[in-house]
Order: C-alpha cells, then sequence, then structure tokens
C-alpha cells in the first residue's frame, strides 16, 4: 500500500509543481485541446453534466486523452475510464449528503492520479524538468 501511496503523491507533487508551467486547457477548448464536449463525445455517450467540478474532471480527461492520442492508453481503456468517473460522479459527486460526496472526491482524486501517471509516462514535457 504504501508504494502505491508514493507512486499517486508523486504523480500531485508533479501536478502542483506544474501548475505554474502548464496551462489550464478552457472547457471549451483551446489551441490544441479540445473542448470537454468533444472529449465525452469521443466515447459516443452523452456528455454529463458535473456541475462546479467540471473542470477538474476535464483536466483529467484531457490527460487521459493526450494518453490515448500519443499510444499509451487505448481508445477502450479511455471511454472504460470516462464511463467510470461519469457513472461515479452521478451516484456520487452530485450528492448533498457530505460523506457520500466525500466517496466521490476519493475516487476523483484517485483517478486524476492515474490519468496524469498514463499522460507522464508518454508526453516528456511531463518527465523532464
Amino acid at each position: 500500500m504504501r508504494g502505491i501511496w508514493m507512486t499517486g503523491a508523486a504523480a500531485l507533487s508533479i501536478a502542483a509543481a506544474l501548475t505554474g508551467c502548464v496551462s489550464t486547457p478552457s472547457l471549451s477548448g483551446t489551441m490544441g485541446a479540445p473542448s470537454f464536449a468533444d472529449l465525452q463525445a469521443m466515447c459516443g455517450s452523452q456528455p454529463a453534466d458535473y456541475g462546479s467540478d467540471a473542470q477538474s474532471v476535464y483536466v483529467t480527461m484531457f490527460d487521459a486523452y493526450v494518453a490515448n492520442r500519443r499510444g499509451g492508453l487505448s481508445k477502450a481503456d479511455y471511454c472504460a475510464f470516462q464511463t467510470a468517473l461519469a457513472q461515479r460522479y452521478t451516484a456520487q459527486g452530485a450528492s448533498s449528503d457530505p460523506q457520500v460526496r466525500n466517496q466521490w472526491v476519493a475516487f476523483f482524486n484517485a483517478q486524476r492520479v492515474k490519468a496524469l501517471s498514463w499522460r507522464a509516462a508518454v508526453d516528456p514535457t511531463l518527465r523532464d524538468g
């Protein structure tokens, strides 16, 4: 378990360090980055409404998308990742119960680390300092 935590902590440290170096894409897309709706449409499903979590979910999906585009993640795995986020948000993230909402937050943070590690494996800009 400790090894997993260290990996997650390292990925979160990378994310924190990159905050000033890498701009966050806009939900409507920016040059070279598809919009949030376009990312969701890649898998042929109805776009999910993530409410106030939309920007964070978009950044996470964008990291997974970069991994997919660069061959580090299959489209099937990308779509499964996206579906899991949408299902879990619907079940927990939109809840007004703080305990249920916290379950979403814990799940989402783990998914954020996973997406960032997928991207880091194929994106040299996240590995070189």
